[in-house]
């Protein structure tokens, strides 16, 4: 009798802003641990992906057409958009990510100032409010991934 193969595991992958030699860049990342099936009351049976251990969460209200400048991730921290628009740019670049609230509006931010000597640029461009949580990883910690590619997460790699 034939069995069935186990389902191929999903994961969350998601763009971050992070850096090499000094310097920020945006790369798609897959987190190292896979969707497992949740068990808690209210979600059970559904697909979840852990985030680790995190630090104070903060809920931001950032008004429309804001100019975040220039900046560096004051710690390692997800940053989940829940509505408007922001896009993130590299100095010396052309490597930018557009981020819409929603579904696809997770990030993680890791450019802090001892690894990226200038940090990246964030716009926030819409007509409308962008509401964003902010989520520091336990310790500044960078949670355990795999480079998936150069540039942001693509909506076909969306889990």
């Amino acid at each position: 009798m034939a069995t069935n193969p186990s389902p191929k595991p999903r994961y969350l992958n998601l763009t971050a802003i992070s850096a090499k030699n000094g310097a920020s860049t945006i790369e798609c990342w897959r987190l190292a641990s896979p969707f497992k099936t949740a068990s808690d009351a209210g979600v059970s049976g559904a697909s979840l992906a852990q985030l680790g251990k995190t630090g104070s969460t903060s809920y931001t209200l950032i008004p429309a057409r804001f100019d975040g400048g220039l900046h560096n991730a004051p710690t390692v921290q997800y940053v989940a958009f829940l509505s408007g628009t922001a896009v993130v740019s590299v100095p010396g670049s052309r490597q930018a990510a557009t981020i819409k609230g929603g579904r696809d509006g997770l990030i993680i931010a890791a450019d802090t100032a001892d690894v990226s000597k200038q940090g990246h640029d964030t716009k926030y461009p819409s007509g409308e409010q962008t509401i964003a949580i902010q989520i520091p990883t336990e310790d500044g910690k960078v949670p355990a991934h795999t480079v998936l590619y150069a540039g942001p997460c693509r909506k076909e790699d969306s889990p």
